[in-house]
């Protein structure tokens, strides 16, 4: 009888330690406190109370939203600028312990580079060159990047925002040029009728 709970015991503790890894995502194990291995998809074996699952990571791609922010330009005009990135993770150990919240890093290195770039150009090529942008950040950030395990697939710029007294002086600018044009199309008009 007390064979038999025993070996109760020992399978119910052998099939809580199997493990089964989905597809697109890895496990990065450590035994006894320190890293051993990185699990891809399949079905694995724990040893019991030595080995630990310490990080799951999702290996499809994502995309995080990157809050508004102020940066000025080159002729000294603050823009806003949000953006969304896509990234994917290419190496799970890496991803696990280069540092703490890497999302959150990322976004930190989008911050400056997009501070670095926008800086260096003046509102009006800012304003225009949004795929220069996007380019040019994703290269900051593949650069920066692949030592945490984290591949940038691509940055987009969604919106630059600038002050709202450029806006309206914009605004006016083209209604006065709307205006101009309707008096000399007018006055064309009336040359010809002569």
């Amino acid at each position: 009888m007390g064979y038999f709970i025993i070996i109760a015991i020992v399978l119910v503790v052998g099939v809580l330690n199997i493990k089964t890894v989905p597809q697109s995502q890895a496990y990065v194990i450590e035994r006894l406190g320190e890293y051993k291995e990185v699990w891809s998809e399949g079905l694995h074996f724990k040893m019991p109370f030595i080995d630990q699952i310490v990080k799951k990571v999702n290996l499809k791609e994502q995309m995080e939203d990157f809050p508004l922010q102020p940066i000025i330009t080159k002729d000294n005009i603050m823009l806003k600028i949000d953006a969304t990135f896509y990234y994917h993770i290419v190496d799970a150990k890496s991803y696990a312990y280069s540092v703490e919240n890497p999302i959150k890093d990322v976004e930190s290195l989008i911050s400056v580079a997009l501070r670095n770039i926008v800086g260096n150009l003046e509102m009006d090529d800012a304003i225009s060159s949004r795929e220069y942008i996007n380019a040019k950040t994703r290269e900051v950030m593949d650069r920066a990047l692949m030592r945490w395990g984290i591949k940038i697939i691509k940055v987009e710029v969604k919106n630059i925002i600038p002050p709202e007294e450029i806006t309206d002086s914009i605004a006016k600018q083209m209604k006065a040029e709307y205006e101009r044009q309707a008096l000399l199309d007018e006055y064309r008009n009336r040359e010809t009728e002569m």
